[in-house]
């Protein structure tokens, strides 16, 4: 058992005082009585913890070094001096997302993502307090080396590790906006949308964690290139993939159109239903409506055969105005549809929809 290793002071409020003061566990490098160290002794890690803390231990964790790290009150000057970054909103992600792969682009163009723009300097508090803890990360690997920590060791290795990845995830969601833009700025038929964006949003991750906010640049130079030559690369990918194993088009591959199939034979049942109550007269039409659901919409009454007529035309054959044509085919309507709700209640509500009145 190796014993507890000396710190850096955590501030009052910094994420791992706050996420060590949730699991009542004490700020590493603070005094406490023997009875406070038993307690903490005893609590241990839970097995999913334990796989954890081997995952990280595996490899070195690597990060982006900075000057700030080495100076007296680091910890306290990157979190707790640091202004709060406002957090963004990604609920607006999947149902783009849905819109984008079913094709209804139009619908999502005016649409808010809720996107929040950083500027130069939040960015850099942002970067610089993610990797500010995957550096102290890689400090207890170094003086771990092969060793295995202790309890209290170990929980500050998970403590800081959480902290970098909810930094990780932070930015890359304040920066999802960017791999939809170029994705739609560079859409390429043979590669999947969904695949595509896929791609993009593993090109960000990378860029989250290669990126240097000591160099004056604005994040979204650096991602926006990664993210093109991410698509690039996919492009490239997929066709020497097709080159290699080409194969013929097949019908049984594509697409299910069970759906329409369904909207189309309902829509062509009642068609028919309605036909057969003109036809049969259940409606109780008068004979001059009869006259013009015929020459309006071309509905057999008796042997009769006609093609849809405009209102015009019809009230030039039954010696009307267009106005009263109008009339007359909105009462028809209404005694159909009332006929048709008596036999399928459940689907009165659709009938009549789409009937144009030109």
């Amino acid at each position: 058992m190796l014993k507890p290793m000396s710190q850096t002071m955590i501030g009052r409020n910094s994420p791992l005082d706050r996420l060590n003061r949730r699991r009542g566990l004490t700020r590493p490098g603070s005094r406490v009585s023997t009875t406070g160290k038993a307690a903490r002794a005893e609590v241990r890690l839970t097995a999913e913890e334990e796989r954890l803390v081997k995952q990280i231990l595996e490899e070195p964790i690597d990060y982006i070094d900075s000057e700030e790290f080495y100076r007296e009150g680091a910890e306290k000057r990157i979190y707790d001096e640091a202004p709060p970054i406002q957090k963004p909103d990604v609920s607006w992600y999947r149902p783009l997302m849905d819109s984008f792969i079913s094709g209804r682009e139009r619908e999502t163009r005016s649409r808010n993502t809720g996107t929040v723009l950083l500027t130069g300097a939040e960015e850099r508090v942002l970067f610089l307090q993610y990797n500010y803890a995957r550096h102290r990360v890689r400090e207890i690997q170094k003086r771990l080396g092969d060793r295995l920590p202790d309890a209290a060791t170990a929980r500050d290795l998970l403590s800081w590790y959480r902290i970098a990845r909810g930094y990780r995830e932070q930015i890359a969601e304040t920066n999802l906006a960017l791999v939809l833009a170029m994705a739609k700025r560079t859409r390429m038929s043979e590669v999947d949308f969904a695949d595509m964006v896929s791609e993009g949003n593993m090109a960000l991750l990378r860029s989250v964690d290669k990126f240097d906010c000591g160099r004056g640049f604005k994040f979204s130079t650096y991602a926006c290139r990664a993210i093109l030559k991410a698509f690039s690369r996919q492009g490239m990918k997929l066709s020497k993939y097709r080159q290699r194993f080409p194969t013929d088009f097949d019908p049984a591959m594509e697409k299910s159109n069970h759906l329409e199939t369904l909207r189309a034979t309902h829509e062509r049942e009642c068609a028919d239903e309605v036909k057969h109550i003109v036809a049969t007269n259940e409606a109780d039409l008068s004979d001059v409506e009869k006259t013009v659901i015929h020459y309006r919409f071309g509905i057999d009454t008796d042997t009769r055969e006609a093609s849809p007529l405009t209102l015009e035309q019809v009230g030039q054959i039954i010696g009307v105005t267009k106005e009263r044509v109008r009339q007359i085919q909105n009462k028809a309507l209404e005694k159909i549809r009332l006929a048709f709700e008596q036999i399928y209640p459940a689907d009165g509500e659709s009938t009549g929809e789409g009937v144009s009145e030109n």
